[in-house]
């Protein structure tokens, strides 16, 4: 009888075999993976992978496209014949696994990992894997990198070429993490493997293999640029004219819209881009779309963005509610520079799926009155809020009130 494999599925009946390798080639490989590599019709891999087996393989050896179609239409065309993906290591840590376990089903897919990078990168060190922080930067900015930069921490980072530790550690220096230790940790797991290491400010490490993790012990300087974790970043972290949700309102704003993992949020008049910036650090899965209509503020939105570690913000400029039109379905919004047009509460309002929040902040009387207009009409939270803060007032000091903000919350039944 055909073996049988997850879920019961017999082997002979999973068309698409994914099999990890590690830069030994086929020393590296168990039996079983070097049988189904060799009883492959078609083989899919970089140029790397297919040249690493080449004494394996007995079928049509098809290197990826340029550019990489992450869609898999050539494999997925091949559905039913014997086809074997190689990928570097584990599959489904940042590789082709992901994107192929949606589009095949489970149980017409045989799968043979390999260790990560990352696992072989913290074996050589002697760090435990759940001590550190992972990231890859492979074909992603280097400002990803920027919020897990706190003094003591471990960092291992895929990159996508020998010139991404150079610029990293570049980046450390400007952002005054010099002191940071580097390792680049080379071509692991091969007869070229190489360890060497260097401070950020003093990187000179030349001629790194472009299959490369770097590891990053962080030190910082009394003035490094350190994102704290909680919500309510200064002010001073961001670029801006006054137009900024300070951040005492700013953490109580971001506790009202209650971000959860894989949401995405509308910053409607984002002025400076905190409050979508915020969301977003809160964790990766997060997503946000700053409108903002005024284009210098708009430009500047994108600069915040990357200085605070969250690229992927997206900046529509353009005035609400016409700016909203064609945005992806939001499961949170927040309003504050630009709602003092009812127009742009009510198209917000209509936005939002069941079970969506609106925040909306008011320092204007004429904004305070749709917002207790809307909480007449459909219930939510009113909150008032007002900041002191100490200042000189000659030789002494005197609480100095800001303007008091009313915040209405609300949950679409």
């Amino acid at each position: 009888m055909p073996a049988e494999g997850p879920r019961g599925a017999k082997l002979n009946s999973r068309w698409l075999t994914i099999v990890g390798i590690g830069e030994d080639g086929v020393a590296g490989l168990g039996d079983e993976a070097k049988q189904l590599v060799a009883e492959a019709e078609v083989i899919f891999g970089g140029k790397r992978h297919l040249a690493l087996m080449a004494s394996l393989i007995t079928g049509e050896a098809r290197a990826w496209p340029t550019p990489f179609d992450p869609d898999m239409r050539d494999v997925l065309a091949l559905a039913g014949r014997r086809v074997c993906v190689l990928a570097s290591g584990d599959p489904f840590f940042h590789g082709v696994g992901a994107p192929l376990a949606r589009k095949v089903k489970l149980r017409e897919m045989h799968v043979i990992p390999a260790p990560s990078a990352i696992s072989l990168a913290a074996a050589r060190l002697g760090w435990a894997l759940p001590d550190i922080e992972t990231i890859s930067l492979h074909g992603r900015p280097l400002d990803l990198i920027r919020p897990l930069l706190h003094p003591g921490i471990r960092i291992l980072a895929l990159t996508s070429d020998g010139d991404a530790p150079v610029a990293i550690a570049r980046l450390l220096t400007e952002l005054d993490f010099g002191t940071s230790r580097l390792t680049v940790l080379e071509a692991l797991g091969g007869p070229n493997e190489k360890l060497r290491s260097a401070r950020a400010n003093a990187f000179d490490l030349e001629n790194i293999n472009p299959l490369n993790v770097l590891a990053i012990e962080v030190g910082s300087t009394a003035d490094a640029r350190i994102l704290p974790l909680t919500s309510g970043l200064a002010d001073h972290l961001f670029e801006h004219d006054g137009q900024i949700t300070k951040r005492e309102i700013r953490a109580i704003t971001l506790s009202a819209l209650a971000p959860r993992r894989g949401e995405l949020l509308w910053d409607i008049g984002a002025g400076s881009g905190s409050i979508g910036i915020e969301w977003m650090l809160a964790h990766p899965s997060l997503r946000a779309i700053a409108i903002e209509a005024e284009p210098t503020r708009a430009a500047r939105i994108g600069r915040n963005a990357s200085a605070c570690g969250v690229p992927g913000l997206v900046v529509v400029e353009g005035a609400a509610p016409r700016a909203l039109a064609k945005l992806d379905q939001p499961d949170a919004i927040f309003i504050g520079g630009g709602g003092s047009d009812a127009g742009v509460l009510s198209a917000a309002i209509k936005a939002l799926p069941s079970g969506g929040r609106l925040v909306a902040n008011a320092v204007t009387l004429e904004m305070e009155a749709l917002l207790l207009a809307q909480n007449t009409k459909l219930g939510g939270d009113l909150t008032r809020i007002a900041i002191s803060r100490a200042s000189p007032v000659g030789a002494m000091q005197a609480w100095r009130p800001a303007m008091p903000v009313t915040q209405w919350s609300w949950v679409k039944p």
